[in-house]
């Protein structure tokens, strides 16, 4: 993929994007038109982003669950602004087992139905509240125009969904996830955000109000990051979800839905990515470091491959995620435009040359910063330094270092 030149973000963005994608091996085209398959590059960025995510999760007191893919259609209707918001995108299942279901069923285009539905069942006094609940899943919506990571008929997602005893309590939490959101925007992705309220014709079918965060990415065009709603007692009201308060009124629960995509691994692409291909955020780079040897004869390759691998171990210890590129029958340099194709941040190369003896050669998108000799113990600490530093790189380049944007209140 590396001899393979892009074309320019100046040229055509748009390709410049959709090529990028398939040369960084992130994903590919699925057999079904809409779909993506999402490759191990990609999956593990986006398995990075979960664990960045989840954690904060469960630093707010949210406990993961997991629904069923299949939801009853007359789920789906019970909420009358929910089913006029998802009808255009709704794949039905109307066989089963060879034979017609007695009821449709829906491929789950987001939760909120049957979590209502069951909550109906498990919410029943005052006691049982907050319920602090999130899933990782896929969900479907048939897209028409569609565009790998930023719009496919099927994406990989996280919904959370929460249930309150009152409507301040609900609407905390709506803009405390948003600030959530925020955090892991600027502080792992290193992505500038601004959050606002989306219009009346914007918002989330059945959401008395919807927030979101928006970047403004490479071609001077918005997308949006994420979002959070606040659901009020719609959906409530729908499904019948009723807790007994502290005085023994049933009482309505007043409920939220927050979500973020793998939409954002295109917000990252077109955010930090240049003309050469990606720059991977390093907190979140399914690699932080490569080290590529670099030797001419069999007795160079002895010992430049005995001081990489030592190296790598040294990295790894430092709870690094270290690559040790040891692939036969590519020159160096091809190897560096692979790497900066795929946007690793610092690359390494161990050498024996005589212009760098034992020295550790950052490459490519990394050849500004220092070079350690090998025998230092603290080449490990150098190397987290620059990487922990490289993680707030703002968009553009040049631009001051990144700041968070204040907290939604309410």
């Amino acid at each position: 993929m590396a001899e393979e030149k892009l074309p320019t973000r100046a040229e055509d963005f748009s390709e410049w994007y959709n090529q990028l994608v398939l040369k960084a091996q992130l994903a590919d085209y699925a057999p079904v038109r809409g779909c993506m398959i999402v490759r191990p590059y990609g999956w593990a960025l986006w398995e990075n982003i979960q664990a960045a995510l989840d954690k904060r999760f469960k630093a707010t007191g949210h406990q993961n669950v997991a629904f069923p893919l299949l939801i009853p259609k007359s789920f789906i209707e019970k909420e009358k602004h929910h089913v006029e918001g998802f009808s255009p995108e709704l794949a039905v299942v109307t066989i089963g087992g060879g034979e017609e279901l007695a009821e449709p069923l829906i491929l789950r285009p987001t939760s909120e139905t049957i979590i209502g539905h069951m909550w109906s069942k498990w919410i029943q006094s005052y006691r049982d509240l907050p319920v602090l609940m999130n899933q990782w899943n896929s969900v479907i919506r048939w897209e028409l125009r569609t565009k790998l990571f930023l719009r496919t008929l099927e994406f990989y997602w996280q919904e959370g969904h929460t249930a309150h005893a009152t409507r301040q309590e609900a609407v905390d939490e709506t803009l405390q996830m948003l600030n959530v959101y925020t955090d892991f925007a600027v502080n792992e992705a290193a992505i500038p955000v601004i959050p606002g309220v989306k219009s009346d014709a914007e918002k989330f079918a059945g959401a008395d109000t919807t927030y979101s965060l928006e970047a403004m990415m490479g071609d001077q065009k918005a997308l949006q990051f994420c979002t959070s709603h606040f659901l009020g007692q719609n959906f409530a009201q729908a499904f019948e979800v009723k807790y007994l308060d502290q005085t023994g009124v049933l009482q309505h629960c007043w409920t939220t839905s927050w979500g973020l995509s793998t939409r954002v691994i295109g917000a990252i692409i077109m955010v930090h990515g240049d003309d050469q291909g990606l720059i991977m955020p390093p907190r979140i780079a399914p690699i932080q470091v490569v080290i590529v040897p670099i030797y001419k004869t069999d007795e160079e390759k002895a010992s430049v491959q005995k001081t990489a691998k030592d190296l790598k171990a040294q990295l790894v210890k430092a709870n690094l995620r270290v690559h040790l590129d040891e692939r036969e029958g590519f020159s160096p340099g091809w190897k560096f435009n692979d790497w900066e194709m795929r946007g690793v941040p610092p690359k390494m190369s161990p050498s024996n040359q005589p212009c760098w003896p034992g020295a550790i050669v950052p490459a490519g998108k990394a050849k500004s910063a220092p070079r350690w000799p090998t025998s230092q113990p603290q080449s490990k600490n150098c190397l987290w330094e620059f990487t922990s530093r490289s993680s707030t790189r703002p968009w553009p380049s040049g631009a001051p270092t990144l700041k968070r944007p204040p907290p939604m209140t309410s």
